[in-house]
């Protein structure tokens, strides 16, 4: 037998039993694809909560200056000259730069619209521009939130929009960190109350999914607008005090459970 016809043997055999390989492979692919074993994980899923009462850290004010002139440069400039008063009185309660920002700053047109005698017609005539300015301050100097917004007033500002206490996110992290160890302590708690008649532990854990953390409402002191500039001096004379925040979070946990 010459040499070319032996390689051609060989070439045919090689050739045949790769065919067999791979077929045999992809008919056991297929089985395992079309009769998988159902698991044998025995688990338990528990939502666990934790709530703790947290002082707030943090004051936020908001106020500013709103008026009107005939220009616009005048509005600005009878704007600015106001917030510069107030900006400085703040500042000599120990209120510092770092601790104030710009929160709003507004210019437009104001119209008058009357009916033309003549043409009998609506038209819009052009009286004056009117500019909001708004500043929030936000310190943790608690005790000040009734000197702030009486030296506020007094130089000036005759909107108070809001006056409320949060809490500071250094805070925020430190009670979201605690309230998610609690909760999932909690969720263990409570899967292995359920599983101690039945003669079952915990062995393990599958999944852990946790909610997101939720800060409640900041607390409102009072919210005001320009026209009730006078009622915000009269309130922020009584001592303005805060109160405890309820601060809620959960963690649902899939346990991997076994016989004793």
């Amino acid at each position: 037998m010459n040499k070319q016809v032996v390689i051609s043997a060989l070439a045919g055999i090689i050739i045949v039993l790769a065919f067999t390989v791979t077929t045999t492979l992809t008919e056991n692919q297929a089985d395992a694809e079309i009769t998988p074993f159902p698991s044998r994980e025995k688990v338990i899923s528990v939502t666990g909560i934790a709530t703790t009462s947290v002082e707030p850290d943090l004051l936020v004010i908001t106020f500013g200056v709103e008026n009107q002139e005939e220009s616009a440069r005048d509005a600005l400039f009878a704007n600015s000259k106001s917030m510069t008063s107030i900006v400085d009185t703040i500042q000599t309660l120990g209120i510092s730069e770092d601790e104030i920002s710009t929160s709003r700053i507004s210019i437009y047109p104001i119209y008058d619209n009357y009916r033309d005698p003549v043409t009998e017609r609506y038209v819009q005539e052009l009286i004056g521009y009117r500019v909001i300015n708004t500043i929030t301050v936000e310190t943790s100097q608690l005790d000040k939130a009734a000197d702030i917004i009486d030296g506020a007033v007094s130089s000036g500002a005759n909107r108070v929009d809001n006056v409320s206490f949060t809490l500071s996110p250094q805070k925020q992290l430190e009670v979201k960190d605690d309230l998610l160890g609690k909760a999932i302590l909690n969720a263990k708690k409570k899967a292995e109350n359920a599983l101690a008649p039945l003669d079952h532990k915990i062995i393990g854990v599958k999944a852990i999914t946790l909610s997101e953390f939720g800060m409640p409402p900041p607390i409102p002191i009072f919210r005001t607008t320009s026209a009730f500039a006078e009622e915000a001096v009269f309130k922020s004379s009584t001592p303005v005090f805060s109160s405890d925040q309820d601060i809620t979070t959960s963690a649902s946990v899939i346990f991997l459970i076994g016989s004793n």
